[in-house]
């Protein structure tokens, strides 16, 4: 018995429709709630965002990573410290910062900046053999306190 299947690919991921025929996936796709694809990426970004913290408005969760979408001036620092906020254990390699931040608008020679972040005691490498940058507890109360509120009082 052959099944049919429709991928639907979304900024969160990837949505998954099959059934027996293509009708049977059509009624399937019309029984969603007009503003499903809404609630499901809101009930993602909340899911995914650590808890009390709320990036919406600032970051959009897609598939290749966070992406900046405040239009505030942001320094390098605060982006590439907002961005490893929002990645997946608080933690990215230089490389995909570096893209994630290109996809965001923003220009910035990220090793250098990641280099100097290192030394204020905002980021580590959590193994040393890895190209992995991590935030530090500080770097992650940075963040919170003073990048986040900024944006959020700009916002609000």
């Amino acid at each position: 018995m052959k099944k049919v299947e429709a991928r639907i690919k979304t900024p969160f991921g990837e949505i998954v429709v099959e059934g027996e025929s293509a009708q049977e996936v059509l009624g399937l796709l019309e029984s969603f709630p007009k503003d499903f694809m809404e609630k499901v990426a809101d009930f993602v970004s909340n899911r995914l965002i650590p808890s009390g913290v709320q990036l919406k408005g600032v970051v959009e969760f897609t598939t290749e990573g966070p992406v900046i979408i405040a239009r505030e001036n942001l320094t390098h620092y605060e982006a590439i410290g907002l961005t490893l906020y929002a990645s997946e254990e608080k933690k990215n390699t230089a490389a995909q910062i570096q893209k994630l931040l290109e996809s965001s608008g923003i220009k910035c020679m990220v090793p250098a900046r990641l280099n100097e972040m290192t030394k204020r005691g905002q980021v580590f490498k959590p193994d040393p053999n890895k190209p992995e940058f991590k935030l530090t507890v500080q770097g992650e109360r940075w963040v919170e306190d003073d990048v986040l509120a900024r944006l959020r009082g700009k916002m609000g």
